[in-house]
């Protein structure tokens, strides 16, 4: 069965998009307006939270990107893109898995809301800086993590780069920035280089226009 992804442009759903460009893999793409709970109503009958990703095939119904990303890197591609249990790297795998989400884009997401979504007077100046802040002082695990590696976990590249490397995109649209990380902005130009994630930013673009 083909999979199906309920996606808004550019936001956590381009994870799972840029995973599944990574893999090769066939999949439908149901592009949808941003916030999809206020602007594409019917969604809410697949999922009542209003959120995306939605990722569907057969039995499996997920909604959070980097278990998605997972779930596709160990079910898909030979494994390629996972660290399995064992393996050198595992550890660092999961965490990193979760710091791109949990870390990183969560300041990300007070920003966005409190500097560009609320309507003129609900914007809160101070709460945006204050998670600028706090999500540039965290790159400074990132920059650690690359201390040694091209990648994140593992010495290669797999699903928890680009959970982390969505962060960084994020951050690019936010014009946050790298903190002045030189590890940190080497690896985004690499990210964002690969073929696949360029595929996927076109995917997205086509679909729309479509």
């Amino acid at each position: 069965m083909t999979p199906t992804l309920y996606h808004c442009r550019d936001a956590r759903s381009f994870r799972v998009l840029w995973m599944l460009e990574e893999l090769e893999a066939e999949y439908r793409l149901e592009l949808l307006p941003f916030p999809p709970r206020d602007r594409a109503p019917g969604y809410l009958e697949l999922n009542p939270l209003g959120t995306i990703p939605l990722f569907l095939e057969g039995e499996a119904r997920m909604t959070e990107s980097a278990a998605i990303c997972h779930y596709l890197a160990t079910t898909r591609g030979d494994g390629r893109f996972a660290i399995a249990p064992g393996e050198l790297g595992y550890a660092a795998y999961l965490d990193a898995l979760s710091f791109g989400e949990a870390t990183l884009t969560f300041p990300q997401t007070l920003v966005l809301r409190y500097a560009m979504l609320e309507d003129e007077a609900r914007r809160v100046p101070q709460v945006a800086d204050d998670y600028r802040q706090w999500y540039l002082a965290r790159l400074r695990g990132l920059e650690a993590m690359l201390a040694e590696a091209d990648h994140v976990a593992g010495g290669r590249f797999t699903a928890a780069d680009i959970s982390v490397g969505y962060a960084l995109m994020l951050a690019e649209f936010l014009r946050i920035g790298d903190g002045g990380l030189p590890r940190v902005a080497a690896y985004w130009e690499r990210l964002r280089a690969r073929p696949a994630f360029v595929r996927a930013k076109t995917a997205q673009v086509q679909e729309r226009a479509a």
